[in-house]
């Protein structure tokens, strides 16, 4: 099937075609005829699927049938909300727009925090079509008067499971409060929960679901390693297949923002080119990261899990678990990036004891054992007691107990922090029971 056969305007063929597209992803092809239909979608998709273009295309499409409506001084109301969990997602989406739009006679702007509103209402008087925000912003934005988005004819919900996971679920509510009710609404996903379910439920009316990956697979692409490690010798090791390898654009995911710096200033000492992204640096300072590491001017991006959604590089090669995460299915999102496109890529995990609990749920999850392969010189010490992780308020159990496997056996479940508050408090995702590995986690302590 090509672009072409999904029926979509001229305008949009072009822009396909100026950036070397001719054949539609799954998701394009289930995703493009529903949205072009006019009625509401769920669509399970992992990262790296082509999801973003999977609406976006569709999106210019509806609009360019039915031009706006425009006031007396010509300009276009908001008439589609794309409402993103992060900064860099919400750039790299509105970018999307910018490419796939540029031959259409639409106008869209990006809006986040950690910036200047200023340039931001000066673009909105003067007319927006299509609106890429994070929810944040996006509400100071109405309560000062600044953003009317009572005309939304289309809205999108973008990575709704990480919505959840980033606390986000009250401001959605508030923007579901003043967006129209009679609109198009898309939610995408990466996973079905109960939540997105509950959110799908509120927000969709007899939606078309579609899902085009399997829940939590990997992509086949992609060769995955453990090289087991003391837990002080994992910065090392990096140094060491960075440059005895002769790696370059390799992505590094970090739990917590303060190992992401302190592990870039090692790099950067080894003479390794390396910069950390996360919620503490300016978004200036992100962007140009961001830019520099797509370039290939950067040989190390040093990521925290939430900075790092919305990354979206073609033909990235390396990605490696500095850490592993403690909830399973962001390492299918992490190891996602890579491999795509029908490229082969990489995923290393430097796994200390401290982490094969981790490791094992994460097996359990991709229904796979992962290749063990210890680095010459770098072997652990086979006497190594397990610790608990500390990150930030929060205690994390990871290591393999007699009787627990990798649910933390008896005592506190793996994934809770002790003197934990009730779930309730805990933010959406609480999952007070500790059932599952990871549990208590979802809400907090994340960095952002």
């Amino acid at each position: 099937m090509s672009f072409q056969e999904l029926g979509l305007a001229e305008p949009l063929l072009k822009a396909i075609s100026d950036v070397g597209y001719d054949t539609p992803t799954p998701i394009q092809k289930q995703a493009i005829p529903a949205v072009m239909l006019g009625g509401d979608l769920l669509a399970g998709a992992q990262t790296g699927t082509g999801k973003t273009a999977g609406f976006v295309l569709p999106m210019l499409h509806r609009l360019m049938a039915a031009p706006a409506v425009r006031d007396t001084k010509g300009r276009s109301p908001v008439r589609a909300l794309i409402l993103t969990p992060t900064r860099e997602l919400a750039a790299q989406v509105e970018e999307s727009v910018r490419v796939y739009g540029k031959h259409a006679k639409l106008t869209s702007m990006v809006m986040f925090g950690g910036v200047g509103m200023q340039p931001q209402i000066d673009k909105l008087r003067r007319g927006v079509d299509i609106l890429v925000a994070t929810p944040g912003r996006l509400l100071d934005h109405h309560q000062q008067g600044t953003l009317d988005i009572s005309r939304i004819e289309i809205f999108v919900l973008d990575e709704a499971d990480r919505m959840l996971d980033m606390g986000f679920i009250h401001d959605i509510k508030k923007v579901l409060a003043i967006v129209p009710k009679n609109k198009q609404s898309l939610l995408f996903s990466a996973t079905f929960s109960d939540e997105i379910k509950a959110l799908a439920d509120r927000l969709l009316n007899k939606p078309q679901v579609i899902e085009v990956e399997r829940r939590n697979s990997t992509v086949e692409a992609i060769s995955q390693k453990i090289h087991p490690v003391d837990r002080d010798r994992k910065k090392e090791l990096l140094a060491h297949l960075i440059k005895s390898q002769d790696w370059h654009q390799v992505l590094v995911f970090c739990r917590m923002k303060h190992g992401a710096n302190r592990l870039t200033d090692f790099l950067n000492d080894q003479k390794i080119t390396a910069m950390a992204i996360h919620g503490n640096k300016s978004q200036t300072a992100r962007t140009k990261a961001l830019a520099d590491f797509k370039k290939g001017d950067l040989q190390v991006l040093v990521a925290t899990d939430i900075a790092a959604r919305g990354i979206d590089i073609d033909q990235l090669p390396h990605v490696v678990n500095f850490e592993l995460p403690n909830v399973p299915e962001d390492y299918v999102h992490r190891i996602g990036r890579t491999g795509r496109a029908g490229a082969q890529g990489e995923a290393i995990s430097l796994v200390c004891v401290d982490e094969e609990g981790f490791m094992r749920e994460i097996e359990k999850l991709i229904k796979r054992s992962v290749a063990r392969e210890v680095v010459p010189g770098f072997a652990p010490d086979p006497k190594a007691v397990a610790q608990p992780i500390q990150t930030g308020r929060q205690t994390l159990n990871g290591g393999l107990r007699s009787g627990g496997g990798g649910r933390g056996g008896a005592g506190a479940p793996a994934g809770t922090r002790r003197g934990a508050a009730p779930a309730a408090s805990r933010g959406p995702r609480g999952g007070g029971s500790g059932g599952g590995f990871g549990g208590g986690n979802r809400g907090g302590g994340r960095s952002r």
